[in-house]
């Protein structure tokens, strides 16, 4: 990657680490086959804000939703049969949740009951959905990831209208995993892992996509993971295999890379603080939330329209 000015370096700081009390140190399917049979107490994912300043984030392996809180402690909220991965607010007091093993399920944080959403497309179910962000007009895009890769490009990419309506709008990624909008939301950003790249999608006024391109090249043993955008339109991108968060200009240039130290995974990301300026980091190896001060505020994101 050549650049004519070499990128910021910054450091990102512990915020907290999930409790002893919560890890569980024992085999699990999810394990099995996505970590080589290690054990893994927690793979943590999704974070999300509510408007009180809590953060909520999933624990893949063990089926589990946190809350936490702004001094840093975690409470339990939910704990089901299933996969979770990422989340977005329906409303202040109701998740919905893009779930490997499930599909769409949907949670209510006052009580931690977890029911479907959407399991199932015309009788068949998803491959393993992953993340997913409304749009302005309560549209819905989620990816589903599958173990797809470069052996096998086959990831998906949907939309579901508000009105129920489901289009495929893309069917040959190589595992698509985050999802992000520009400020006009004319295009979407599509995290593609295992071929190391974000793709830019174009969303037309038609409801089709066109001349899909790749945005940016990542390198490394893990691609590009978790994705957000600041109100400036930058892209921000959770690299795991890394341990970095790049930060994006227009062109795809990094002028800014948050690292951590050797060996976390950075997976995904979200705004928060009184500003949305206070970036917060999913370090899942290792059970930590990771932050860093920006200059530049995150984009506000859109709950579903009733």
């Amino acid at each position: 990657m050549f650049l004519l000015n070499p990128p910021e370096v910054r450091e990102l700081e512990l915020f907290s680490a999930l409790p002893d009390s919560f890890r569980r140190r024992e085999r699990s399917a999810w394990a099995d086959a996505n970590r080589g049979g290690g054990i893994t107490d927690s793979f943590l994912e999704g974070p999300v804000f509510d408007d009180c300043g809590n953060l909520y984030v999933t624990d893949i392996p063990w089926g589990r939703i946190f809350r936490i809180d702004a001094l840093g402690n975690w409470s339990l909220i939910a704990e089901y049969d299933g996969e979770p991965n990422g989340m977005k607010f329906l409303d202040a007091s109701t998740l919905l949740i893009t779930d490997y093993k499930n599909g769409l399920m949907h949670l209510d944080i006052s009580s931690g009951r977890v029911t479907p959403y959407l399991e199932r497309r015309n009788s068949e179910r998803f491959k393993g959905m992953n993340d997913l962000i409304f749009d302005g007009q309560g549209n819905l895009y989620f990816t589903d990831q599958g173990q797809s890769g470069l052996h096998d490009p086959s990831g998906r990419l949907y939309r579901l209208r508000p009105d129920g309506q489901l289009d495929l709008l893309l069917s040959n990624v190589p595992s698509p995993n985050g999802v992000a909008l520009s400020p006009d939301e004319k295009l979407l950003y599509l995290a593609v892992t295992r071929g190391n790249c974000v793709w830019r999608v174009p969303l037309l006024a038609d409801g089709s996509v066109s001349k899909v391109s790749q945005f940016f090249t990542s390198y490394g043993p893990s691609g590009p993971d978790g994705l957000a955008v600041d109100s400036e339109g930058r892209l921000l991108i959770a690299n795991p295999g890394l341990g970095y968060v790049w930060v994006l200009n227009s062109r795809a240039e990094p002028v800014q890379v948050l690292r951590s130290q050797p060996g976390i995974s950075t997976t995904n990301l979200a705004f928060g603080g009184a500003d949305r300026s206070d970036l917060y980091v999913t370090d899942s190896t290792r059970g930590q939330i990771l932050r860093a001060k920006m200059e530049v505020p995150g984009l506000a994101l859109h709950p579903l329209k009733a």
